[in-house]
């Protein structure tokens, strides 16, 4: 089943497209605007042009050349945005990692992106200095954000070096489809994919996202649980309110639902974000909270979710604390961001809504058939957003990047009024008694439970060898629950043979940095319990 949103035409980007240079032009007559609050204080929109600028022209008087790349390894910060748009502004690669790695992961990444310099936060260099111990790889400098302590010979601090450099006159002359930035795919399984993205591509994130589906303004406070070194957070953070001229509250630390409340209420800058952009297991953790903020004490108007698909009984519960519903939608490292979503007019909880205009989307059969309505089909994607590549791994590029389409990796059922329902990834599907399961359905059922706070599913082979399902469930403080319970709760509300055969209760569930359930890890538990 095919699927596509009209939009009107774009007209084509220049032959010469440098994004960073396009987001100083674009915010030109906004000098003296606030750009971004961090926890340390703001940063104007003249000042962010004339900062890009100087780092990019630090950055080259290092010997660097176009198209090297320089790893940033930052928290979120003022001098993060900097940092990624100098890089490109100079036509050099920044490849945005993840900051709670470990140092055996930073020497991977540096070998891989073969990085000539490194941008690093003063509270993560520890971490990258065991990284350079541990590899081969060489860079010529390291610029620390906000130093904690005194540095080395081969270091210098981010403000010294702007400072001992003027602004560049012009940006490199970059073409749209030249490699812009990378992006290190979460990891779920196996080691990380660094993909390569190219200049246009914030361009149309932004251009069909967040301006023209959020419908985000120039008057708008956002404020993104994501990271900007994930590519959700990295639109929510940085590409959409850029490209409107609005204002974005960063935070360094950990999501945590009293951090988060911090910003919401206007504890940190003093400017309440009107856009929210979160995860579902974030909004859970939100709403389970005894300090959640009253309705009236927040200034939301605009709430978007991705990094999972979002239960239909937390958006509703949302809706009904802070009365602005959840804009759900999902999308990819590969893609940028999202492909296909509710909209701020029309939502539809317990799907992901439509495609959004200016994609396509395919769900096709395992032998590449189109699949009927109803039935689950694996999701390909058609847009102007794709990565050119994985980084140095050609046989995984030729799996994903199928000429026009981009298989993501999702299973995903296209219901009767062109909505789109989320069944799992292609490899968390379920085969219980030769029917499909999804996981997803199972665990959406199990949290509407008022005693579970968040629930994993995955297949558990029984003593005759069959494969039935197992859920680890987390249950919300001081609530009490037990296995027959639960059960019959799911019995209640799915077809008999999707209730968990198997459940057993867990403190806390494995994840990504994004917040994803690392289901992988669950089977590994259980396959070492034999």
């Amino acid at each position: 089943m095919t699927a596509e949103s009209p939009v009107s035409e774009v007209a084509d980007l220049p032959a010469v497209f440098n994004f960073a240079q396009h987001l100083i032009e674009l915010n030109a007559g906004r000098p003296q605007k606030t750009a971004f609050v961090d926890d340390a204080g703001t940063l104007s929109y003249g000042d962010l042009a004339v900062r890009i600028r100087r780092l990019g022209a630090g950055l080259r008087a290092l010997g660097l050349r176009r198209e090297e790349r320089v790893l940033l390894l930052m928290h979120d910060c003022n001098d993060w945005p900097v940092s990624f748009l100098g890089a490109m502004h100079a036509g050099l690669v920044p490849v945005a990692v993840n900051t709670l790695l470990t140092a055996d992961d930073y020497a991977y990444m540096l070998e891989n992106s073969r990085a000539q310099a490194v941008l690093v936060s003063g509270a993560l260099l520890p971490t990258l200095t065991a990284a350079m111990t541990r590899c081969d790889h060489e860079v010529r400098k390291v610029v620390v954000s906000r130093p904690q302590a005194p540095l080395h010979p081969a270091e210098v601090e981010f403000e010294a070096f702007l400072q001992a450099h003027d602004p560049a006159q012009r940006a490199a002359a970059t073409g749209a489809d030249d490699p812009a930035f990378w992006l290190y795919s979460s990891g779920s399984t196996g080691r990380p994919k660094g993909t390569v993205h190219s200049h246009a591509n914030p361009y149309w994130t932004a251009e069909l996202y967040g301006r023209r589906l959020l419908q985000l303004r120039e008057d708008d406070v956002c404020f993104s649980a994501a990271k900007l070194f994930f590519a959700y957070g990295l639109g929510n953070g940085l590409s959409f309110p850029l490209s409107v001229g609005a204002t974005t509250v960063l935070m360094a630390e950990r999501p945590t639902p009293e951090a988060t409340f911090a910003r919401m209420l206007g504890k940190v800058g003093g400017a309440k974000p009107t856009v929210f952009y979160g995860a579902p297991t974030g909004f859970a953790g939100m709403l389970a909270h005894p300090a959640l903020p009253a309705r009236d004490a927040v200034a939301l108007r605009l709430v978007s979710s991705a990094g999972e698909a979002l239960p239909a009984e937390l958006g509703e519960r949302f809706k009904a604390h802070f009365g602005v519903d959840i804009v759900d939608g999902i999308g990819s490292t590969e893609m940028l961001h999202i492909f296909l979503s509710n909209t701020p007019a029309q939502v539809r909880y317990g799907t992901t809504g439509w495609p959004v205009p200016g994609y396509r989307v395919e769900l096709r059969g395992e032998g590449g058939e189109p699949v009927p309505d109803g039935e689950p089909g694996d999701l390909y994607i058609h847009g102007p957003s794709s990565a050119l590549m994985y980084w140095g791994n050609r046989a995984k590029s030729r799996e994903t990047f199928q000429g026009a389409w981009t298989k993501s990796g999702d299973k995903y059922i296209r219901n009767a009024d062109g909505t789109y329902t989320y069944a799992g990834r292609s490899d968390d599907m379920l085969k219980v008694s030769g029917i499909y399961v999804s996981p997803f359905e199972v665990e959406a059922t199990l949290v509407q439970h008022p005693a579970v706070l968040e629930a994993a599913v995955i297949g558990k082979e029984d003593a005759e060898g069959l494969t039935k399902t197992k859920a680890f469930v987390v249950l919300k403080a001081g609530a009490q629950a037990d296995e027959a319970g639960l059960k019959a709760f799911v019995k209640d509300r799915l077809a008999p043979y999707k209730y968990p055969r198997f459940i057993e209760f867990v403190p806390d569930l494995p994840k990504t940095a994004t917040g994803k359930i690392q289901r992988f890890k669950l089977r590994a538990l259980e396959r070492e319990r034999g």
